[in-house]
């Protein structure tokens, strides 16, 4: 006889299992490595290039910044600014690596300082009566809230260069004491308190486009 062309070759107790083969535990877990190594990667470049926390140890930016602030530093704008040939708007808030001067009497090169940017290259500047003047001009948002107690000879904003100035003028260690900012050095603008939560929000930037012991105002990295 002959036999069918479909053959059924089980032996009649055997059966199929349809219970899918579950992945070796040792793929599944390298995987899960592989995303968090992902998103580890992601973080520090957003921490390195694009925005990163820090806290203010100093008084040098009162009224504006107090002590213990945790403030979000954002990289981008100062970058764009130097490829585009611009310059940041007066009346940011920067964070910056030490000039030259400051070098030379010992601070370490990779500290960061934070100031309010006062003037632009080609600006002219100067301090009488306690009140700064930007080409001849007394700033009518000053930031500031008591009268300056030292007169400024007039300067000159050199090229590619800055001036900033602590909010609390009267007790920081600024561009009046050791000269303009190059421009290269700034490492971000202040753009958010984030604590103590009383004071969240926007850290206080021009509402226009032209608008004791000293402090330098060193800031430190959150870690």
């Amino acid at each position: 006889m002959r036999s069918s062309d479909n053959i059924d070759q089980r032996k009649p107790n055997q059966t199929i299992s349809m219970t899918p083969t579950p992945s070796p535990p040792q793929k599944q877990a390298s995987g899960g490595w592989r995303s968090l190594f992902i998103w580890l990667a992601l973080a520090l470049l957003m921490r390195w290039q694009v925005i990163e926390p820090r806290w203010i140890p100093s008084g040098s930016m009162l009224p504006t910044l107090e002590l213990q602030d945790r403030i979000l530093v954002e990289k981008i704008r100062p970058r764009l600014a130097r490829q585009q040939h611009q310059h940041l708007p007066l009346g940011s808030v920067v964070v910056f690596h030490p000039p030259s001067a400051l070098l030379e009497t010992g601070y370490d090169p990779k500290a960061a300082l934070i100031k309010r940017v006062v003037g632009l290259p080609g600006d002219h500047l100067e301090v009488h009566h306690g009140q700064l003047e930007r080409n001849k001009t007394a700033l009518q948002n000053d930031w500031r809230d008591t009268p300056m107690n030292y007169e400024m000879t007039e300067v000159t904003v050199p090229e590619d260069e800055i001036w900033v100035m602590g909010d609390n003028r009267n007790s920081s260690l600024d561009s009046h004491i050791w000269g303009p900012l190059p421009e290269e050095n700034v490492i971000g603008t202040a753009i958010w308190r984030y604590w103590p939560l009383n004071r969240f929000g926007p850290i206080r930037f021009p509402s226009q486009g032209n608008s004791g012991s000293n402090h330098l105002a060193a800031i430190g990295s959150v870690p």
